[in-house]
């Protein structure tokens, strides 16, 4: 299934404000930052992969695996109104989906974009 296209970023502006503004953590096979913003419609999202990942073929897998993981967790997002963007890492490759979900669970966290669990 395909994010619809209204839920992609593609303005450079976009990406400016989540970097300049936003929060961002790193992790063993991504980096994630996120904004939070109450004007936006919906949610929106970017995926970075870089030459440095792969070639081109391998890129995509990545970003196939990434929307796979958005997806599954998409309901779980707490503060749905923000901008999310995922960059992947130089050995991001190397990672299994299992690992990669883990990873990005992780720093969605640490985030505040999944709620953590309580004890």
């Amino acid at each position: 299934m395909r994010f619809p296209r209204k839920h992609t970023m593609s303005m450079r502006a976009d990406f400016q404000k989540v970097r300049e503004t936003g929060r961002s953590v790193a992790g063993r096979f991504l980096v994630l930052s996120t904004l939070e913003n109450t004007a936006l419609p919906h949610t929106m999202w970017a995926f970075i992969t870089t030459r440095k990942v792969g070639k081109a073929h391998d890129r995509n897998l990545i970003r196939r695996r990434f929307r796979a993981i958005l997806q599954k967790h998409l309901c779980e997002v707490s503060q749905p109104l923000r901008y999310i963007v995922v960059i992947a890492r130089y050995n991001t490759l190397q990672a299994s989906f299992e690992e990669l979900e883990k990873d990005w669970c992780k720093q969605a966290k640490r985030l505040s974009i999944l709620p953590s669990p309580t004890r």
